[in-house]
């Protein structure tokens, strides 16, 4: 693992594009490494590589299978060094433009322009020692049962994260996404009690994908209901998995996934509007989606896409961390504790730098 971590440090120092990676409950790392600056973008979702795509669906970045060298590692314990711990303390300003921007939704979707929005804020660190080894190390460590990458290319900065949320895994025509909502503390165990409000944001996101699954796939099965753990929170979730029409692709079905109401919210188009006009800022890739295109499977003979929603994020730039985080809004929702909820999920992040 240490050569694959030289590998990682030359890359950075060239200023070229890269990404590593693990995935739930893997015990390897890999690494794609560019042999070029190159800007690079993924057209169809035909193209095979490692896909990293915005929220607002334009222009899908694309490290090359073709134009990168591949790496892989086992991962290997290391020895942390909790050399800083930062505090939960409540920016007052930002703690009330956040409430009142959930105040102002909550009274949308109780005049019925909507059922569901997901608000966000960003939340900026000083990160002066920042080491993208050390904190991908901790990482990987911490959330064995996330998605954990680090993302970088000169011409657009370095993303980190490590996300619960897949998007979609896709073989042939078969695929599996996941129905992902609702928000609560995990105090240690997975058998709790959900509120009315989370259960119902949650059946939302199930039934949104379902419907709109419906003229793209012959076949659709889903699990019940269950408690999941990302990192300190937890989540309800339900598996759909099926098959996709002979006369449709991947790109349609991501189009209808992407953004999710987990994200997003519905209806998706009034939602992401309500997004884009209300939040104040740029979300960037920030509940975009990444992962891995077109992969060959040896073992199966099958080519194998993986994708995953970017939450638990954050983008580095000039010694800092910008942190991204996000909350379901329902009509049940009270902004001081949505507030609440987004600073517990801001430790994810926070626990790695």
């Amino acid at each position: 693992m240490i050569d694959f971590f030289i590998k990682v440090k030359q890359q950075e120092a060239q200023k070229l594009p890269f990404v590593i990676y693990s995935k739930p409950y893997k015990t390897e790392v890999r690494g794609f490494f560019q042999k070029n600056d190159h800007l690079y973008f993924a057209e169809t979702l035909d193209e095979t590589g490692f896909v990293f795509a915005p929220f607002d669906g334009s222009q899908m970045i694309l490290i090359p299978k073709n134009q990168s060298v591949i790496w892989e590692s086992d991962i290997v314990s290391f020895d942390e060094n909790h050399s800083h711990v930062y505090a939960s303390e409540d920016n007052v300003e930002e703690k009330s433009h956040f409430e009142n921007l959930i105040q102002k939704a909550i009274t949308a979707i109780k005049n019925g322009e909507l059922t569901k929005v997901v608000l966000s804020r960003k939340e900026i660190l000083e990160v002066p020692d920042f080491d993208l080894v050390t904190a991908f190390t901790k990482l990987i460590q911490r959330f064995p049962t996330a998605f954990c990458y680090c993302w970088y290319h000169p011409k657009i900065g370095l993303w980190m994260g490590a996300t619960p949320e897949r998007l979609l895994k896709a073989s042939k025509k078969k695929f599996c996404t996941m129905a992902l909502a609702g928000t609560q503390n995990f105090e240690g165990k997975t058998d709790v009690i959900w509120e009315q409000k989370e259960v119902e944001e949650q059946q939302y996101v199930t039934d949104y994908i379902l419907e709109n699954l419906k003229g793209l796939t012959s076949e659709v099965a889903i699990s019940s209901p269950y408690t999941v753990q990302a990192g300190n929170v937890l989540h309800i979730k339900t598996d759909i998995e099926g098959v996709i029409n002979k006369e449709s692709r991947l790109n349609q079905v991501v189009s209808v996934l992407h953004p999710t109401p987990a994200v997003c919210g519905l209806p998706k188009e009034v939602a992401k509007a309500f997004i884009l006009e209300n939040e104040d800022y740029n979300r960037e890739y920030y509940t975009g989606f990444l992962g891995e295109l077109n992969k060959k499977d040896f073992a199966e003979k099958k080519q194998k896409s993986d994708l995953y929603v970017n939450l638990r994020c954050m983008q580095i730039k000039s010694r800092q961390a910008y942190l991204y985080i996000g909350c379901g809004i329902t009509k049940e929702s009270i902004p001081e504790k949505e507030w609440n909820e987004s600073v517990n999920k801001s430790m994810t992040m926070k626990s790695v730098l």
